[in-house]
């Protein structure tokens, strides 16, 4: 059985209203997409979705008596990786950075006009 859900559009403050599950995992509602993160509009199946994209007011999903500005936003999920939420405000991916090993600070080209790199 379902339960209906309702939403601010973030630009307009419109409501929208979302026949979702009893169990609801929502993050977010943002004017923006998560990078990494996998929308479908509101009329398709998200339960292997990432999170829900509005078009509001041009979706059918406004609550009867409001009015839509037509600006995108999203509903986001809770997503986990290896059994830790993800933080969605950074990246998910791990970045190694290079070693401490000292890097040369002099150049070996010739020097031109006015000193190395300089302008005439």
């Amino acid at each position: 059985m379902g339960t209906t859900v309702s939403y601010y559009c973030p630009h307009c403050e419109a409501i929208v209203e979302l026949e979702r599950e009893g169990y609801l995992n929502d993050k977010a509602v943002t004017p923006y997409p998560f990078e990494g993160w996998l929308y479908v509009a509101p009329d398709e199946e998200f339960s292997d979705a990432d999170g829900v994209a509005f078009s509001c007011g041009e979706d059918g999903t406004l609550r009867e008596g409001e009015e839509g500005c037509g600006k995108k936003f999203y509903l986001s999920f809770v997503r986990f990786e290896k059994g830790r939420e993800i933080d969605p405000r950074h990246p998910s991916e791990s970045v190694e950075l290079a070693d401490d090993t000292p890097t040369p600070s002099g150049t070996d080209s010739p020097r031109g006009p006015s000193g190395p790199g300089g302008f005439w």
